[in-house]
């Protein structure tokens, strides 16, 4: 059954009020709880146990999602986990139930996130993902930039808290969004990447095995573009604020704001170039421009620049985002197991971001900023000759067909 237009409204609409919710969580919590008296030592011991959560849960989430049979209800689930979350947050700021509090969002967010790409993928089906992600990205860029400027002014005239009590009064849109999705129209075999039953048969029956070799070198390309990435923008920031403090502020929001109007004006036509192309020549686009980012980062010395070169992050943020869930559809295609590989690459990306923040600190104390963006540059340029010498090309219709025997008279 082809999706409607009503659904198809309706996930645009959730990725855009999941970003909003999602947006509460970032440097908020942060600010939140300075304000509430606690110390740098319990803020950091609470940011840390959610990012390990958010480790350690990918893969057992992805794993949930390929069992169950409903993505749509696992997704209302996930929302209404991180809306009672943020109610935590702003009523009991207080250490036992904070500490609970973000575990419930991280291991929320680890199923919230594979969900929209497999409700995605089973209203779609795979030939059209590539421009169904794009819109995706398009409306959780946008989404995130006006929740950010909302939630920032409601923080500004009202009280810090009441950023979190806004996020948990957008459960009410965000489940109307996703109402808006028809349950029948989700198909439960390609939302999982199965191949579809010949009639009579089981679900299971016909699946293929994953595809090892280029899965592994796909994950290791994201480890590193990870390990690269993760640490360029906060290592930006305390460089302009120590070149510049008194417009630091207005050029780091900048250089958040300027990439994510990039990503919501490229990444629809990242996913149809996509279909035509290949997705090899696109995500070699998408690396090569954070080597190059990083390099303007460590030889240009003006402000204004720096900025400007910070939207190269855009260009690798629209192709990102579209790409990665994407190539796991087309690696995972036919074997049942799409959302546990997408747990496997989330796994990935933790692990390199996670290292690399104090990879860059350790290069950034001993041998200087400059030197820092260069080692980060370096591993950038390593995955893109990782992609470019071994990375296969995974769209189906550029495979060549395979080998029959030899053929008869």
């Amino acid at each position: 059954m082809a999706a409607s237009q009503r659904s198809l409204r309706g996930l645009d609409w959730f990725a855009f009020f999941v970003a909003d919710v999602q947006t509460g969580f970032g440097p908020f919590v942060s600010v939140y709880l300075t304000t509430e008296k606690w110390t740098q030592v319990d803020i950091g011991l609470v940011l840390s146990v959610s990012g390990v959560m958010s480790l350690i849960g990918q893969i057992p989430g992805g794993a949930l999602l390929d069992a169950a049979r409903s993505e749509r209800l696992v997704a209302a689930i996930a929302v209404g986990l991180i809306s009672a979350s943020a109610v935590a947050y702003a009523a009991w700021p207080i250490f036992p139930v904070v500490f609970a509090a973000a575990c419930l969002h991280a291991a929320a967010s680890c199923l919230l996130g594979p969900a929209i790409v497999a409700m995605s993928l089973g209203l779609v089906g795979p030939a059209a993902i590539g421009e169904r992600l794009g819109r995706n990205a398009r409306f959780a860029s946008i989404g995130a930039g006006l929740s950010a400027a909302v939630m920032g002014a409601c923080g500004y005239l009202f009280e810090t808290r009441s950023v979190f009590l806004v996020t948990a009064a957008l459960l009410v849109p965000t489940w109307a969004a996703l109402r808006l999705i028809a349950p029948g129209e989700v198909d439960a075999e390609q939302a999982h990447g199965s191949p579809t039953p010949a009639p009579g048969a089981a679900s299971g029956d016909g699946r293929r095995r994953l595809p090892m070799r280029p899965l592994v070198v796909f994950a290791g390309c994201i480890l590193l573009f990870h390990l690269a990435n993760a640490a360029m923008l906060p290592l930006l920031g305390s460089m302009l604020t120590m070149r510049t403090a008194d417009w630091a502020t207005v050029l780091i929001a900048a250089c958040m704001v300027g990439p994510q109007i990039i990503v919501a004006l490229c990444s629809p036509w990242a996913g149809r170039q996509a279909q035509r192309w290949g997705r090899r020549p696109i995500l070699l686009v998408g690396l090569a421009a954070l080597p190059l980012r990083g390099l303007l980062f460590a030889t240009v010395t003006n402000p204004y620049l720096l900025v400007l070169a910070q939207l190269l992050d855009g260009v690798t943020a629209a192709v990102f985002s579209v790409m990665v869930p994407l190539m796991i559809a087309d690696l995972t295609r036919g074997t049942g197991r799409f959302n546990l590989t997408q747990g496997l690459i989330g796994t990935m990306m933790g692990i390199g971001a996670s290292l690399s923040t104090p990879l860059a600190g350790y290069v950034t104390d001993s041998f200087g900023s400059s030197a820092a963006f260069f080692t980060l540059a370096s591993i950038a340029l390593i995955g893109l000759t990782l992609v470019a010498a071994l990375m296969p090309e995974t769209n189906p219709q550029e495979q060549p067909p395979p080998c029959h025997a030899k053929k008869t008279a």
